[in-house]
């Protein structure tokens, strides 16, 4: 490493931008390490990574992304499609796949489609026009231009918030049917007999589609069948879980249990019941899915699945890292979901 008056001589001397050669000198290693660092920093010890990175701050370097990746044939960055940005589940797994990435010298472009497949196209296309070395998307139900176009530019990639092994594509997530199956169980032992579901939109959400046919199955078993006026589908919005709520306590036998296909709709028809003074979970009781931040907060509080979001962001990042790197890695990983039982759900009345 440079010795203070070599770094002011060094300094002194700079009127162009910062070279890697430049960092390299400064740093006292070679450019090679520079170089691993940039690309490849978990295989740098840290004192050396340490040192070239502050070097990196001192000179202001800034590596030339064109350049790095005609040398290397990779980009060094990720990108990520989500159905929204206005939803905290998301967020959280975006922000552990980005924490992964970076510890392996990877940058993550995002995108969000609104759950519309042209859009998701489009998106993905943008995305391998810039070069990105892997995707993740969420869930399995993809146009199957997608799936051509990462073939056809060998891009690995992940479906997330999935698990599905009959596919043949990779995927890190969970049994959305399953788990929804588990909690219909769990309120069908309470002893509720009158369900009602208040799903999100199932149109190309397959996540969305599998929970209620989970809903289904459980009460199937138990020889309970739903009709159509008990399945209502609607955008994952608290006002819409509040219309949902109206909508079905005015039928002439009301559910004495919901099973919401989120939490933003579960509070939303919790808040519903607050402002009719219908009792929770006196008269009906809710549940929901996801375990948002705000699910152990409110009063009662909501009954719901914690769906493991940062584990899914964690793991498919793991993967694409671990496949770039030419690793074999498992190509379907499925995580825990967990019945977390709250205020919001008790016996029937």
């Amino acid at each position: 490493m440079a010795s203070a008056s070599e770094r002011k001589r060094f300094h002194a001397g700079q009127q162009a931008a910062a070279t890697l050669g430049d960092v390299a000198r400064l740093a006292g290693v070679s450019p090679a390490t520079v170089s691993r660092v940039l690309n490849r920093p978990q295989t740098v010890r840290l004192g050396l990574r340490d040192s070239v990175q502050r070097a990196i701050a001192e000179l202001g370097y800034v590596p030339h992304g064109a350049a790095r990746a005609l040398a290397s044939r990779r980009s060094q960055t990720i990108g990520a499609v989500v159905p929204t940005l206005d939803n905290a589940i998301f967020a959280t797994c975006i922000d552990a796949l980005q924490r992964r990435l970076d510890g392996a010298g990877y940058v993550l472009l995002l995108a969000s489609t609104e759950y519309d497949r042209a859009r998701e196209r489009s998106e993905v296309a943008a995305l391998l026009e810039r070069g990105v070395d892997g995707v993740m998307l969420v869930g399995g139900d993809h146009d199957p231009a997608v799936y051509r176009l990462l073939a056809g530019k060998r891009v690995p990639f992940v479906n997330t918030w999935v698990y599905e092994t009959a596919s043949g594509r990779p995927c890190v997530g969970f049994d959305n049917r399953r788990a929804a199956m588990r909690m219909t169980d769990y309120l069908l032992d309470l002893g509720h007999r009158r369900f009602a579901v208040i799903a999100g939109v199932t149109l190309h959400n397959d996540r969305a589609a599998e929970r209620v046919l989970g809903v289904q199955a459980a009460l199937a078993a138990r020889g309970i069948a739903l009709t159509p006026a008990q399945i209502i589908e609607r955008p994952y919005a608290l006002a819409e879980g509040r219309d949902a709520l109206r909508l079905l306590m005015r039928q002439k036998e009301p559910p004495t249990a919901i099973i919401c296909g989120n939490d933003v709709l579960a509070i939303g028809a919790l808040l519903e019941c607050l402002a009719a003074n219908i009792a929770v979970p006196g008269e009906i009781s809710i549940a929901g899915f996801d375990d948002l931040e705000l699910a152990s907060h409110i009063q009662p509080g909501l009954t719901t699945l914690r769906v493991p979001s940062a584990g899914m962001g964690r793991r498919a990042a793991e993967y694409l890292v671990s496949r770039l790197d030419g690793r074999t890695v498992p190509d379907c990983v499925e995580l825990d979901v967990e019945l977390i039982v709250r205020g919001t759900t008790a016996p029937p009345p």
